[in-house]
C-alpha cells in the first residue's frame, strides 16, 4: 500500500482536509499497539459497541499525523483528515480497490478450524516460489481482512489470505472485497456455529467466498459441504480431499507408526513421513499437498517441503524475571509480520525501559538490506534502552539501530557475555528464528525455574470478557474482580492486561492489593470490597475506593478524609444486603443513611448488592426477589441522595442468567476465566488457565510393592509409575491422592497413586503409551478440565486456583 490522502479519497469517495499530498503506507486501528507513525493512518472505527474516535487523541500523541474518522476535530490543526460516513465500508472499498488492482496470484482460506495451520505452511512452502504476502496472524474479519489486504505492494506476487465470518450474510461483504483464485475450504465444525440456525446454513454461508475462484479444494469428507459445492460450482474444478476413498485426494495406508503415509492424488501415489498423526495434522497435510500440487510442484519438492515444516506458535510468553524485569519469549518463529505483532504486545506493558534481542531474519528472497532498513526504522520507533543482535546478517546492519547496540555471532556468545542479566526494571523481548535457540536466554532470565508452571492466556480472558460485553447494552460499565492475586494469576499481570483493553473498573479485596498495583502503574478506578479501619488512610493516599456497608464504616472512613485534608467529594460504593446476610446496609437503614450522606463531603459512586445463588436455576425465585429488593432500596436511596449513582449487582452468572437486571455497570470474575454453570455458556467461552509439569521419572515397580509414604497403594501386578514434581506445597491436595484424582498425559487420564507428598506425586501410567521421562502433564486444563480437577478435589474452581502456590511459575501467553 502507497497513496497519498488525495489518492484514498478519490478511490473511496471520502473528503480531505489537510495536507492531501500526505503519504499512507499503513492503517492502524488500535491507538494502544501503534507500533510505527511513518507514512501510517489511525482509521477511527465505530461499531455498535465501541466508537475508536474516542482513541483518536491518544493515536495523535503516539505521532500520528493522519486521521481517518466519520467526524472532524478542528482542534488538531497539524493533522491530516480523511472525513467518512462509515469507517468499515471506507476500509473495506479501499482494500477492493486495492486488492484488484494488484497482480497477484491469490488463496483465500475458510472454514471452521485450521484456517490460521494452513495459511503458515502454505507461507512456508511457497514463500521461496512467489514473493509472498499473507495475513497477520489471525486477521480475517470484516475489519481484518481488508488490513491484511492492504498490505500487498508492487512486488507481491501470491496473497494467502484468511478469510472468516461469524453470522450471517458477512460472507457476501468479504467475498466483495476479495474474490481468490484458489479457494479452500478446511475442516467445518461447530466454530461460530451458535449464530446460525444450522450447519446448512453456515456452510451456504461460507462457501459464497468462491463465486468467483477458478479453484475450489474442499474437505469432501462432509456429504452436506460436497454437494452443494458440486451443485452451485459444477462449471468450476473442483478438488476434494479427505479421509475416504471417494475423494480425489485421500490415504492409502492405515497410518502404522514408523512408516510413511501414502496419499492417493487422482491417479499418482505420493509417501511422506509424518511424525504427528492425529486427525487435525493429517487432514491439514492432505490440504497442503493438494493445493502445491495446483501450483506445480513436483512431489519431490513438495515432500521437501513437507519434511521441512516448522510447527506454528501462534503464541507470545510473557514470565517474571530476574532483577524484577518481565521477559516477552517470542522465540518461535521471525519475519516481519511475527516481528510486528511482538512489537504490538511490547506496547501492552507501561514499564518504561525496555530492551530488545533479536536474530537473523532466515529464509528471505527479498534484499536483505532493504529488509534490515525496515526491520531497524520498526526497532528504533521503539526507542529500546540496548539492542542485542544475533547472527551474521543482521550484525552487518547494525549502524542502522539508534539505541544501543551490541553483536553477536550466536546465541552462545551473548549468554557468555552476561549482558542481558545485568539488566533491572526492564521488560526484554526475546524474538528469534527458532534456529538461534533463543529460549536458552529465557531459560537464564526467569526468576522460577520450577518445572511446574500455571500458563495463563490473556487472548482467552479477553476473548470471554468480549463475550460477556456481547450480552450488554454499549453503554454498560464492567468491573473486572482481580482480588485474591486475581484468583490465582497474578493481580498485576492482569490488571494491566485488562487497563490496556479499558476496563472501566478493577475490584480487590483488601486495600493492600490495590497499593501494590498503583505501586505498578495501574491507573484504573479500584474499588476495595473489605477495607478494614486501620487502612483508611492508605485508601485515600492511593487513590482508591472504598465499600462503604454500615454506619461504623462510614463515619470513620469520613474522619479519615476529612484528616487528609481532601477539598473534593471523595468516591464511595454503598453496598446493600438483599438476602445474602453477609455485609450491607439494610432497608431500615436508608432513610438515616441517606441523610447522613447528605451531611458529608462524600460522593456515592455506585449503588450496589451481591446475588448468592445466580448460578443455581432451581434458586431463581430466590434471586429475583434478591433483584426485586435491590432495585427498591436502591431507587429509595437514589431519591433520598437527590443524584443518580452507578448501580450493579450482576456477577458472572448473573450477566449471562439475568441480562435484563444489568443496570450501569457488571461485574465480572469467573467469567473472565471461560468458566460457566449453564454448559451452553460454557460452549462460548475458552479456557485461560493450564496447570502443567513434566514427568521426573518412570520405575516399574513389582507386584506387591507400595508406592509412597504410608505405604497407601500397593501393586497388584507390575507397574510403570511416573513421578512428577508437584505436591501439597503447589497447591495439590492431599484428599485426591490414592487413585481419587488423575492427571492427563497424551490425552489421556493417568490416576494418582499413593499420598501426594509435598514437592511430588506419582501417577500410574501403566496404560499410557511411549509415555517417557520429560514428557508433559497436564494437572488440569483439556483432560482433566478445571471443572473435573475441582470435582476430584470436592471444592469450587475458586478454591483450586486460589490455592496455587506462589512458588508456581506463571507464564502469561497470547495465542
Amino acid at each position: 500500500m502507497n497513496y497519498t490522502a488525495e489518492d484514498i479519497t478519490e478511490i473511496t469517495g471520502a473528503k480531505v482536509i489537510g495536507n492531501e499530498k500526505r503519504i499512507i503506507k499503513n492503517i492502524a486501528f488500535d491507538s494502544r499497539i501503534i507500533y510505527s507513525t511513518k507514512n501510517t493512518a489511525f482509521i477511527a472505527i465505530n461499531t455498535k459497541k465501541n466508537s475508536g474516535e474516542k482513541f483518536i487523541e491518544a493515536a495523535i500523541d503516539r505521532g500520528i499525523e493522519v486521521i481517518i474518522s466519520e467526524h472532524h476535530d478542528p482542534q488538531y490543526e497539524n493533522v491530516t483528515w480523511i472525513i467518512t460516513g462509515d469507517s468499515v465500508a471506507f476500509l473495506q472499498k479501499l482494500a477492493q480497490y486495492h486488492f484488484e488492482n494488484a497482480q497477484i496470484k491469490s488463496i483465500g482460506i475458510t472454514g471452521s478450524n485450521g484456517k490460521t495451520i494452513l495459511k503458515e505452511w502454505l507461507y512456508q512452502c511457497l514463500w521461496n516460489e512467489f514473493k509472498t504476502v499473507k495475513s497477520p496472524k489471525s486477521f480475517n474479519s470484516q475489519i481484518g481482512l481488508p488490513l491484511s489486504l492492504l498490505q500487498i505492494n508492487e512486488s507481491h506476487e501470491l496473497g494467502i489470505f484468511e478469510v472468516g465470518i461469524s453470522k450471517p450474510d458477512e460472507m457476501e461483504k468479504q467475498e466483495n472485497i476479495f474474490h481468490p483464485q484458489i479457494g479452500l475450504l478446511t475442516h467445518i465444525g461447530t466454530a461460530h456455529l451458535a449464530n446460525f440456525k444450522s450447519e446448512e446454513q453456515l456452510i451456504d454461508e461460507k462457501i459464497k467466498l468462491f463465486k468467483n475462484s477458478e479453484v475450489i479444494i474442499y474437505n469432501g469428507d462432509n456429504i452436506l459441504v460436497d454437494s452443494k459445492i458440486k451443485d452451485l460450482y459444477s462449471t468450476k474444478k473442483l478438488i476434494t480431499y479427505g479421509f475416504k476413498e471417494s475423494n480425489n485426494v485421500h490415504f492409502k495406508n492405515n497410518f502404522s507408526r514408523g512408516k510413511d503415509v501414502v496419499v492417493h492424488y487422482f491417479s499418482e501415489q505420493i509417501s511422506f513421513p509424518v511424525n504427528q498423526r492425529d486427525e487435525a495434522t493429517l487432514i491439514n497435510a492432505l490440504a497442503l499437498l493438494t493445493v502445491l500440487k495446483e501450483f506445480g510442484i513436483s512431489n519431490d519438492k513438495i515432500i521437501e517441503k513437507i519434511n521441512a515444516l516448522k510447527s506454528v506458535e501462534m503464541r507470545l510468553e510473557a514470565i517474571e524475571g530476574i532483577k524484577n524485569n518481565i521477559v516477552i519469549n517470542d522465540s518461535f518463529n521471525l519475519d516481519l509480520d511475527s516481528l510486528k505483532t511482538a512489537l504490538q504486545f511490547l506496547n501492552e506493558y507501561n514499564k518504561p525501559k525496555k530492551s530488545l534481542v533479536l536474530t537473523d531474519i532466515v529464509r528471505v528472497r527479498s534484499n536483505s538490506k532493504e529488509l534490515y532498513e525496515e526491520v531497524s526504522e520498526l526497532v528504533n520507533e521503539q526507542k529500546f534502552d540496548s539492542v542485542f543482535l544475533i547472527g551474521h546478517e543482521i550484525s552487518k546492519y547494525s549502524e542502522l539501530f539508534k539505541s544501543k547496540t551490541t553483536t553477536y555471532i550466536n546465541t552462545q556468545e551473548l549468554i557468555d557475555s552476561k549482558h542481558l542479566t545485568e539488566i533491572e526494571n526492564q521488560i526484554i523481548l526475546l524474538k528469534g528464528a527458532r534456529k538461534f535457540e533463543i529460549e536458552k536466554l529465557k531459560d537464564i532470565l526467569e526468576l522460577r525455574k520450577h518445572d511446574t508452571v500455571l500458563e495463563i492466556n490473556l487472548n482467552a480472558i479477553l476473548h470471554n470478557i468480549n463475550y460477556h460485553k456481547s450480552l450488554l447494552k454499549p453503554t454498560t460499565k464492567m468491573m473486572a474482580m482481580v482480588k485474591a492475586n486475581a484468583y490465582g494469576l497474578g493481580s498485576y499481570e492482569i490488571s494491566e492486561f485488562l487497563q490496556h483493553h479499558h476496563i472501566d473498573y478493577l475490584g480487590v479485596a483488601f486495600v493492600d492489593e490495590g497499593v501494590e498495583l498503583r505501586k505498578k502503574g495501574i491507573t484504573v478506578p479500584i474499588v476495595v470490597m473489605n477495607p478494614e479501619q486501620h487502612s483508611y488512610e492508605t485508601v485515600i493516599a492511593y487513590n482508591l475506593e472504598p465499600e462503604i456497608y454500615s454506619f461504623r464504616v462510614l463515619e470513620q472512613f469520613y474522619e479519615a478524609v476529612q484528616k487528609s485534608g481532601h477539598d473534593k467529594k471523595y468516591p464511595i460504593h454503598i453496598k446493600l444486603e438483599t438476602g445474602m446476610h453477609r455485609l450491607g446496609f439494610k432497608d431500615f437503614e436508608l432513610n438515616e443513611l441517606g441523610k447522613t450522606l447528605a451531611q458529608k463531603n462524600l460522593k456515592v459512586q455506585s449503588i450496589f448488592s451481591h446475588l448468592s445463588s445466580s448460578d443455581i436455576p432451581s434458586e431463581k425465585e430466590f434471586t429475583l426477589n434478591q433483584l426485586e429488593i435491590f432495585e427498591r432500596n436502591s431507587s429509595h436511596l437514589i431519591k433520598n441522595l437527590g443524584y443518580v449513582p452507578m448501580r450493579h449487582i450482576l456477577n458472572s452468572s448473573g450477566i449471562t442468567s439475568y441480562t435484563d437486571h444489568q443496570y450501569d455497570m457488571v461485574r465480572i470474575g469467573i467469567g473472565m476465566l471461560g468458566e460457566s454453570q449453564n454448559s451452553e455458556i460454557n460452549k462460548q467461552l475458552r479456557s485461560v488457565v493450564s496447570f502443567k509439569t513434566v514427568i521426573s521419572q518412570i520405575s516399574m515397580v513389582g507386584d506387591g510393592e507400595s508406592v509412597g509414604y504410608s505405604r497407601r497403594f500397593k501393586t497388584d501386578h507390575p507397574t510403570k509409575i511416573a513421578t512428577i514434581p508437584v505436591g501439597y506445597a503447589d497447591g495439590i491436595p492431599r484428599l485426591i491422592g490414592n487413585q481419587v484424582g488423575n492427571v492427563g498425559i497424551h490425552k489421556m487420564l493417568a490416576p494418582i497413586v499413593g499420598n501426594i507428598c509435598m514437592d511430588m506425586m506419582m501417577i500410574n501410567v501403566d496404560h499410557i503409551p511411549n509415555v517417557k521421562e520429560g514428557d508433559m502433564v497436564t494437572v488440569f486444563n483439556a483432560k482433566p478440565t478445571l471443572k473435573e480437577f475441582a470435582e476430584y478435589c470436592k471444592t469450587i474452581t475458586y478454591e483450586v486456583l486460589t490455592s496455587i502456590s506462589p512458588r508456581v511459575k506463571r507464564i502469561y501467553v497470547k495465542d
